[in-house]
């Protein structure tokens, strides 16, 4: 079981903070999505670190339950924080979220839904986005702008 579902036996619905790793995976520069299941917007592949884990091996392991790539390297982006990375979940789960953003430099694999949490796995280009959870949208504004960077 995870941290983040042992915290939530003993604090129920109640606000705390998660720290994860969100990664960017472009491809023909196209960004990868994923389709939650839990809110039916897309979003960027990602969660929360592990007890003892650093914020690259959550990419690693997030990157590859939630998408089925592989990837060793991994470049920095940002840290996002405060109320636009607010999220208050269909079960009524609140958290305020810290996601690292990572650019992954070497995905590799076929994409395949591994876990609950997708229903669909998709690249879109920057021009024609679909439906984003807030916290992408606020995310993928960032990457547009800073472009460069990535």
């Amino acid at each position: 079981m995870s941290y983040i579902s042992n915290l939530r036996k003993i604090i129920g619905h109640n606000e705390i903070i998660s720290i994860g790793a969100s990664i960017l995976v472009l491809n023909e520069n196209k960004i990868l999505l994923q389709l939650r299941s839990d809110t039916k917007t897309w979003g960027i592949p990602g969660g929360a670190i592990e007890i003892g884990e650093t914020l690259e091996e959550a990419a690693a392991r997030e990157l590859k339950e939630e998408t089925g790539l592989i990837a060793s390297k991994f470049k920095l982006l940002n840290v996002f924080s405060g109320n636009k990375m607010f999220m208050e979940y269909p079960n009524g789960d609140k958290v305020y979220t810290v996601p690292v953003l990572y650019e992954a430099l070497d995905a590799s694999g076929t994409l395949f839904i591994n876990d609950d949490e997708s229903l669909d796995l998709k690249y879109f280009s920057f021009e024609d986005l679909p439906i984003l959870e807030q916290r992408a949208h606020y995310i993928i504004e960032w990457i547009i702008k800073n472009r460069t960077l990535c």
